[in-house]
């Protein structure tokens, strides 16, 4: 296993270190200041990103998650992912590079029409709009893709969308134009041939926004929201892959992206170590700095030592999609979904801690960062859902097939 980067990957990586430390870190203020000037309920986009977005574009810093695009593979991909989560709320979507964004891109790059590739993927690709992905839903346990209730029901030439789905990032964000939503179109169908995916534009009646949920307290520029469909209709042409692919395309969909996922939580963890540090070092407390402690020294030691475990572990994972693809990846990708937030929200809680009363209040990033990074323990599946798939490979080893 080589996890030495190519000079191309080098190349990127630099450049990206210097479009992060020159334009991407003295955004963050006044990102922050448009987002207090406009009040909790505000889902504007602040302009810096606009301006972040036409500037990475210059650098060739734009799409690099694709690899068809970027020439890049998962594993070259995910060093730069990891940096563009030390500033998370700017620098993913100022390379084009945000969840949901990516994945639904993704989706429609292996699985889409040429017709919805020139509609919906084009405008994407260039950063022109956004999307949102309608997985979750909140009367069923969605950590079950299969109980997913919502129904695709064909009629003629159409399709008719009815249920409701919630914690739909993006789609409270005015430049989000279009959805991915999964539903059910058979349910006669076997258990993993009973769902599609369809593409319904936000704007299409029946499509309701209720609300955007708060995540402890802190409200998403982009929204977190609850979405009602009522007899939403769709072109049949708006079907992504086949009637029944539903749950095969959501797999494919969720493989790299954990990748991203992962590495940006273990930038999310640097941020929040280097922070613990510098408190750590200008802070007098018994006659000495904070870091001369010996409690604080061993947060810090722990830090470092978990975060470098959890980029490994990632890093193997991404290495292993590259070389056998995600089914071979099954374990690795299950395992690091839960290490890297495990290990992120670790390091975020001693750095905290270091910061005394200041960590729990916004004059620091530290709790709305925790915030973000406790609720990645439920997104794309719950700890539990890829703690059970980690625990039937190792015991598959052992136990008869039932």
């Amino acid at each position: 296993m080589d996890f030495e980067l190519s000079p191309k990957a080098q190349d990127y990586l630099g450049r990206l270190q210097d479009f992060m430390d020159e334009k991407v870190y003295p955004a963050e203020a006044p990102y922050a200041a448009y987002r207090n000037e406009k009040g909790y309920h505000d889902h504007t986009c602040p302009p810096v990103v606009e301006e972040l977005k036409t500037e990475a574009r210059s650098r060739g810093l734009w799409n690099l998650f694709l690899p068809d695009v970027s020439g890049l593979t998962n594993l070259e991909y995910a060093s730069l992912a990891e940096l563009t989560g030390r500033s998370i709320h700017l620098a993913p979507e100022a390379i084009n590079c945000a969840a949901p964004d990516t994945g639904n891109m993704e989706v429609l790059h292996m699985f889409g029409t040429a017709e919805q590739k020139a509609q919906w993927l084009h405008p994407l690709l260039e950063g022109e709009i956004r999307s949102a992905f309608a997985m979750t839903e909140p009367d069923v346990a969605s950590s079950d893709a299969t109980n997913i209730a919502t129904s695709i029901d064909r009629d003629g030439d159409d399709y008719v969308i009815n249920g409701r789905k919630w914690w739909i990032t993006g789609a409270s964000d005015p430049r989000c134009k279009i959805l991915i939503v999964m539903g059910k179109t058979d349910v006669n169908e076997s258990v993993h041939r009973q769902q599609s995916m369809i593409l319904v534009p936000l704007d299409a009646p029946g499509v309701e926004n209720v609300r955007s949920l708060p995540v402890f307290g802190y409200q998403d520029q982009h929204g977190h929201c609850e979405l009602r469909f009522t007899d939403v209709r769709v072109p049949a042409s708006n079907l992504i892959g086949n009637q029944g692919d539903g749950f095969m395309i959501a797999q494919a969909r969720l493989g790299p992206g954990r990748i991203h996922h992962c590495m940006r939580s273990i930038g999310i963890a640097e941020r929040a170590l280097q922070l613990m540090c510098q408190r750590a070092a200008s802070r007098v407390a018994f006659g000495m700095e904070l870091a001369r402690q010996g409690v604080v020294q061993e947060a810090i030691a722990e830090s470092r030592m978990e975060i470098e475990q959890a980029r490994l572990l990632t890093l193997k994972a991404a290495w292993m999609i590259d070389n056998v693809g995600a089914r071979g990846a099954r374990t690795e990708i299950a395992a690091i979904k839960v290490i890297a937030p495990r290990i992120a929200l670790r390091v975020l809680d001693r750095a905290i801690q270091v910061h005394g009363g200041g960590g729990v209040c916004d004059d620091f990033p530290l709790a709305q960062l925790w915030a973000g990074m406790r609720t990645l323990r439920l997104a794309d599946g719950p700890d539990e859902v890829h703690v059970r798939t980690v625990a039937r490979v190792e015991l598959g080893k052992y136990l008869p097939r039932s």
